[in-house]
């Protein structure tokens, strides 16, 4: 099993069980490799205490074997005495245990053989002892060789017994070897029943051991965190009275103090935030009822516009035709014939504010109305050019158009696209000085707009009033603090870019504008080239600004998900 094996399915079970993995894996190594340790260690020191056993022997068997070869051919032999005794004085645990001394010039014929003859091989090489373990008919016996090399005492007795058959015989030359035995099976028996009682240990100290983890696990290390998880669970579910209650001395009592302080904060910052939206929707609330009213009162303004301009182009009307009627009298002086042009330019001039007032609360009101035909843009601005040319050579202004050729027949409302280029004229050759200059573009503007661009060498708008001179009621191109010189200078209300714009909006398209004081402007409307119904009225695009959006009998101000109906009847 890969490492990236174990740790996905690690990663998949629950901190209790991990811990238990954890913990009970590594103490299952731990007591594994100390009691294998133990148990080599054990064995390895009983065999090394035969060998001891069997070393000290040696001299024993030696001692023994010299005594026997003393008394052999007297009467009385003590040396079967001797090993008779010997025999029956032998412990219990060595009574199968033999010995034997052998020389290391062995009869080719009648000589040692097997380990023996191995043995004596090693022996005669320098080896001072060899040890064989090995398994026969009987069962597993030890048999210890060890090396008998000559002293001073032996050179004497062997020369005195075997007169010139050891002359060459020095000290420390190897003359025999001693081979004890003995068997293994109880030793082998005790090992074994050693190596049961430390498995037997070893696998209940392995259990105690993992249950001392599993305790220690469950229940100092996962009820702590399996606590902080309810209580975690019943605050995400709304119980926020709730706290964490872990009482160790330890580092989870101090993580249970940190999380009640965490709970504490939040509540106290949830009823901050509470006190703070009750008073966002009172807030709320106000402000709807305040768009409401104002709502109200701009369609009383716009009613009384509409009234008020309506009322005064009955009489204003009689004027103006009364002024043609004085101009057509033939007995009028000069001085008579100029106040009668006077009343009647001041009357047009009249008419022309009325009518602009008069547009601009149709479309507040909603009350506009589109006439889509098919026409040409081009003779459009051919014939609205021509109709203010007279007021340009007036200013000595060179007035001039140009149509891209590319712009298809519109399905648009000619006249209101008369009105926004007409005022846009009105206002280029009004602000432009006397020698200036004034073109009209009509541009494709890829598949399905085109754009109408009046550019003028004027005055120019500074940026600050770029935005404002859109407003109605203001007329703009002013520098700080010359503003009343400039009104003054120029004459006008204010609403014919107001004007342009809200047609410009009713016929689907927008207004731009680059500018830069006192080198002129260039005015760009982009309109679609087939307009296909009539869009939402910019009276209700002014109420979804404002929050309040309806069918006209009712509004509705949504403000922060709360919803208040508003009467527009």
């Amino acid at each position: 099993m890969s490492y990236r094996t174990i740790k996905k399915l690690l990663g998949e079970t629950s901190l209790e069980r991990k811990c238990r993995f954890l913990f009970g894996s590594g103490l299952l190594l731990l007591i594994t490799g100390s009691f294998y340790l133990y148990a080599r260690q054990t064995t390895q020191l009983v065999y090394e205490q035969n060998e001891i056993a069997a070393r000290l022997m040696v001299p024993t068997v030696i001692l023994e074997k010299h005594w026997k070869w003393s008394e052999s051919g007297q009467e009385f032999s003590m040396a079967e005495h001797v090993g008779k005794m010997s025999a029956e004085l032998k412990p219990a645990d060595l009574k199968e245990s033999s010995w034997a001394l052998m020389t290391l010039d062995p009869n080719p014929t009648t000589g040692p053989v097997g380990e023996d003859y191995r043995a004596m091989m090693e022996i005669g090489s320098g080896k001072h002892e060899v040890v064989y373990m090995r398994k026969d008919g009987v069962g597993r016996r030890f048999n210890y060789y060890a090396g008998v090399y000559a002293t001073e005492s032996c050179i004497d007795c062997h020369r005195a017994k075997q007169a010139g058959q050891n002359a060459n015989l020095n000290v420390g030359d190897a003359i025999g070897m001693v081979k004890i035995s003995f068997p293994l099976d109880k030793t082998h028996r005790a090992l074994a029943w050693n190596n049961a009682t430390l498995l037997a240990t070893g696998i209940v100290t392995a259990f105690l051991a993992m249950l001392a983890a599993y305790a220690i696990v469950r229940y100092v290390i996962v009820k702590p965190v399996l606590h902080l998880k309810d209580v975690s669970d019943s605050i995400a579910r709304g119980a926020l009275n709730l706290r964490a209650d872990i009482r160790t001395g330890d580092e989870f009592e101090e993580l249970s103090h940190a999380f009640n302080r965490m709970l504490r904060h939040l509540v106290t910052v949830q009823e901050e935030l509470q006190a703070v939206n009750r008073d966002y929707e009172g807030k709320n609330d106000e402000l709807a009822q305040a768009n409401m009213r104002l709502y109200e009162l701009n369609n009383l303004k716009n009613e009384f516009l509409a009234t008020i301009s309506h009322e005064l182009r009955t009489p204003l009307n009689s004027i103006l035709g009364f002024s043609d009627v004085l101009l057509g009298m033939q007995n009028l002086n000069d001085k008579q014939r100029r106040y009668v042009g006077n009343i009647q330019l001041s009357g047009r001039n009249l008419l022309s504010l009325i009518n602009d007032v008069l547009d601009l609360a149709k479309i507040e009101s909603g009350k506009m109305e589109l006439h889509l035909v098919e026409f040409s843009v081009a003779d459009l601005v051919e014939r609205l050019v021509g109709t203010m040319l007279p007021l340009a050579e007036k200013k000595n202004i060179d007035l001039g158009w140009d149509v891209d050729p590319r712009v298809p027949l519109l399905w648009q409302d000619p006249g209101k696209l008369q009105q926004i280029l007409n005022n846009l004229l009105s206002n280029a050759i009004k602000f432009t000085p006397e020698g200036g200059r004034v073109r009209v573009r009509a541009e494709a503007r890829g598949r399905t707009q085109f754009a109408i661009v009046v550019e003028d060498t004027g005055i120019g708008i500074p940026l600050e009033e770029q935005e404002r001179i859109f407003e109605k009621f203001r007329q703009g191109r002013n520098v700080p603090g010359m503003q009343d010189t400039l009104t003054r200078q120029y004459e006008g209300t204010g609403l014919g870019l107001s004007i342009v714009r809200e047609l410009a909006k009713l016929l689907g398209g927008d207004v731009q504008l680059v500018s830069e004081f006192g080198k002129g402007s260039i005015f760009t409307v982009i309109l679609p080239t087939r307009l296909e119904s009539p869009l939402e009225s910019p009276s209700t695009i002014r109420l979804k600004a404002t929050g309040i959006v309806g069918d006209g009998q009712h509004g509705v101000a949504n403000e922060t998900g709360k919803t208040t109906v508003i009467s527009l009847s």
